[in-house]
């Protein structure tokens, strides 16, 4: 229990880092454009990008610790590959839960932890997002061609 705690430590911490450099990044470069429009639709998609990488983090821990770590295993419709891990940890990671495919063992631990950390990840990237929009439209919501119609 020790070790899948340590592990699922070290999962989240991966996960934080990796979001926060990556909204970093993303606040960075949307400074640096011009059309309000563009700069949502560049967050969306570094926010998404950011969550897959998130979840093969979380795939490979949960790969990891169950073939090597020996901490537990996933069940029910699973093959023996990679893949079974990264399909779970997706459901795992947004809490979606379909249950065709359930951990054992310590794992349930670290897809716990995963759905907590899922949450809260995209909690962070939806009120970055919202940031980005209050700005935006205090801002008279312009964009280059000077239109102020929200539509």
């Amino acid at each position: 229990m020790i070790l899948a705690a340590v592990t699922a430590g070290l999962l989240v911490v991966a996960t934080v880092l990796v979001h926060y450099e990556a909204l970093r990044l993303l606040d960075w470069a949307m400074r640096r454009m011009d059309l309000h429009r563009l700069r949502i639709v560049f967050i969306v998609l570094g926010c998404f990008c950011a969550h897959i990488a998130e979840v093969v983090i979380f795939a490979v821990g949960l790969y990891l610790s169950a073939t090597w770590l020996e901490l537990g295993t996933i069940e029910g419709a699973v093959g023996d590959g990679f893949r079974d891990y990264l399909y779970f940890s997706i459901v795992s990671y947004t809490s979606l839960g379909l249950g065709d495919i359930y951990p054992s063992g310590h794992l349930r631990l670290l897809s716990g932890v995963e759905a907590l950390i899922g949450l809260m990840m995209i909690t962070w990237s939806a009120t970055f997002t919202f940031l980005e929009m209050k700005t935006q439209w205090k801002d008279g919501n312009n964009d280059t061609h000077g239109n102020n119609d929200p539509r």
